[in-house]
């Protein structure tokens, strides 16, 4: 497989984290008979179950890739949240949070492309 299939499978598994985290918010926000019941509900058993997963999926991408460029992927997880904030969650998008995923957007080409 070549580096930009693990590119793939490491960015894959910031997306199976930021999906996690989408369901740890929406389990949050919920009011709970109990403390057991709000820790152990579907949405957050989901969440670390695809956590797991998305350890697993990175430890595989860092196989073949350079630690720097991990850490220059892994901040896609800062897009894929927005755009799960304000689909799912029903968040505000603003100004600020556009110009911060573009200037994260310019940080992954630039680090892509001096690697």
């Amino acid at each position: 497989m070549s580096d930009g299939g693990f590119i793939l499978i490491y960015l894959v598994s910031v997306f199976i984290a930021s999906v996690s985290q989408v369901l740890l918010k929406q389990s949050a926000d919920k009011p709970y008979e109990s403390k057991i019941k709000e820790y152990l509900n579907w949405r957050v058993i989901m969440a670390y179950t695809l956590f797991f997963g998305a350890a697993l999926l990175s430890i595989v991408g860092y196989s073949r890739l350079e630690l720097s460029l991990g850490a220059a992927l892994e901040s896609a997880g800062y897009i894929f949240i927005l755009g799960m904030g304000v689909l799912i969650l029903k968040e505000k998008l603003s100004a600020k949070k556009v110009a911060g995923v573009m200037l994260i957007v310019v940080g992954i080409v630039l680090a892509s492309i001096f690697r």
